[in-house]
């Protein structure tokens, strides 16, 4: 497992992460397979959308906050419930394939940290799911 840090810089923010993620991979031998890309948070998850126009994370962002809004009836008493429901309807972890050593994704895709209760230092686990 490859560990890497990510600096967030607000409460809520959707980081693009593959360019990291595949610099921390040039570091294993070339491989064919799967990437398990794992966030070990409860306020902050990943996920895989279109990185080419920042402005599909910015309305992420803005879809989630009108979905989930901080201030609500919430009984955790952390003041951070939203963060925990945003990151469960995300998720934390991504399966991403792995061709030569490098991320095989469509032309758009991207991997995103998903901040909920930033800023923080953020950590995400990789894993390579070598083909037999």
């Amino acid at each position: 497992m490859v560990k890497i840090s990510i600096q967030t810089s607000r409460r809520t923010e959707w980081v693009p992460v593959t360019r990291t993620i595949q610099q921390a991979l040039a570091s294993l031998a070339a491989w064919d397979g799967l990437l398990h890309v794992h966030s070990p948070h409860t306020t902050a998850g990943v996920t895989v959308n279109e990185q080419a126009d920042p402005d599909v994370a910015t309305d992420m962002e803005k879809a989630m906050s009108r979905l989930i809004p901080w201030k609500a009836d919430y009984a955790h008493a952390e003041g951070n419930s939203a963060a925990h429901i945003l990151t469960t309807l995300t998720g934390t972890s991504s399966l991403v394939p792995v061709r030569g050593g490098r991320l095989a994704m469509g032309t758009w895709q991207g991997i995103f940290l998903c901040e909920f209760d930033g800023p923080r230092t953020r950590e995400l686990w990789l894993t390579p799911v070598k083909e037999a």
